[in-house]
């Protein structure tokens, strides 16, 4: 299986499988590569409908020269705990793909990414800026996304002026209970319909059927999160005795 970096043919040939609806998988296949360089591949560059393979090669290559710029900087300031910076680099690529595939948009998702792996849990917007090399307006704009959905906060360094912006333990817990909550919403909605629809109509059934389905999930996802809240605030020797 080979190794190393796509190239431009691999490329083209991830875009011929798109176009003729072909799966992570046997485009992977084809390829002789893993599915998962295949699906990072593609969700870093605008997914399966909007995948170009100049652009994704171009994107590549503005990524290698980040990386020399970073390589530079981590070996004037060595991190604090001996990781290795080009593994902590394709990690960080690694998240910021699957928080895409859920359905972060791009931007959003390398600040989640930035801010879920610096060590003090929070960071400026000069700071994410230098970092992500972006502007500070996309900076602004992504921030404002994440707030709106639960996923970060923002506060004030203490005896300064600068806004700081970041996760906490419990953030992923009121995102959860934010996410159930709009989930029961949807599902109040669809049982609305079925007067409007005239109960017993194909329309009214299917209607009952999805706010069912969704009151379950959202009850079971309330409950889920409250079960699980204190494995938030565990210490690593606390999950280790559990398991």
């Amino acid at each position: 299986m080979p190794g190393g970096r796509l190239t431009q043919q691999e490329r083209q040939q991830i875009a011929s499988g798109l176009a003729d609806g072909l799966a992570y998988a046997e485009i992977a296949r084809r390829l002789d590569r893993p599915t998962s360089t295949v699906t990072r591949e593609v969700m870093r560059n605008g997914g399966p409908t909007a995948y170009r393979p100049e652009l994704a090669q171009r994107a590549t290559e503005q990524r290698a020269h980040r990386r020399r710029r970073s390589a530079r900087r981590a070996k004037a300031a060595p991190d604090a705990y001996g990781r290795d910076p080009e593994a902590v680099r394709e990690y960080e690529e690694t998240l910021t793909t699957v928080f895409i595939a859920s359905g972060t948009p791009r931007m959003m998702a390398r600040v989640m990414a930035c801010l879920t792996l610096s060590d003090s849990g929070s960071l400026t917007a000069a700071e994410l800026a230098e970092r992500l090399e972006v502007s500070p307006a996309s900076v602004s704009k992504a921030i404002a996304f994440l707030e709106s959905q639960d996923l970060v906060r923002r506060f004030r360094e203490e005896g300064g002026r600068r806004e700081r912006y970041g996760f906490d333990e419990d953030i992923w817990y009121q995102s959860m209970m934010a996410s159930a909550r709009s989930t029961a919403q949807v599902a109040a909605t669809s049982r609305e319909g079925v007067d409007v629809m005239g109960p017993g109509t194909p329309v009214a059934t299917r209607l009952e059927n999805a706010a069912r389905f969704l009151d379950f999930v959202s009850e079971t996802m309330i409950r889920a999160a409250e079960e699980a809240r204190d494995v938030l605030f565990a210490k690593p020797e606390e999950s280790k005795d559990e398991g």
